[in-house]
C-alpha cells in the first residue's frame, strides 16, 4: 500500500540535488537554475513605502484617518464602499466623498514632500 502511494506521488527531487559537476568540484544544483521571482531590494522598498504611508495616515485628523482605514481595508478588514463607510460613521455618502478626497490630497502632498530617506 505504501509503495502505491509513493509511486502515485512521483519522484521527490531536492533543490540541492547536483545536476552536473563543473571544474574544481563546483556542482550546479537545481536551485541554481530555477528562477527566483523574489527580489529583496523590491521587498525592502515596498516595506519602506508601507511604513511611510502608515506614518502619513497617522498624521491625518481622526475622522479622515478612520475613513481611509475603512475605505481601503487598512485596518485588517475588507475595504468598504462609500455608502457602507457613511453608514458606519453616520454621515452622508457625499460627505464621505469630500472627506476622502481631502484625505487623499493630504496624503499625496505629504508623500511628495517627504523624501524616501527620512
Amino acid at each position: 500500500m505504501h509503495f502505491r502511494r509513493e509511486r502515485r506521488n512521483g519522484v521527490v527531487v531536492s533543490l540541492q540535488e547536483t545536476l552536473e559537476a563543473g571544474k574544481e568540484d563546483s556542482a550546479l544544483t537545481l536551485s541554481d537554475v530555477l528562477q527566483d521571482g523574489f527580489c529583496m531590494e523590491d521587498a525592502c522598498e515596498r516595506q519602506d513605502e508601507a511604513r511611510r504611508l502608515r506614518r502619513l495616515i497617522e498624521g491625518l485628523p481622526a475622522r479622515e484617518r478612520k475613513l481611509i482605514l475603512l475605505r481601503y481595508g487598512l485596518a485588517g478588514q475588507p475595504p468598504l464602499t462609500q455608502l457602507e463607510t457613511a453608514q458606519l460613521l453616520q454621515i452622508s455618502r457625499s460627505y464621505v466623498s469630500r472627506l476622502e478626497t481631502h484625505a487623499l490630497n493630504q496624503l499625496r502632498k505629504g508623500w511628495l514632500q517627504e523624501s524616501p530617506g527620512e
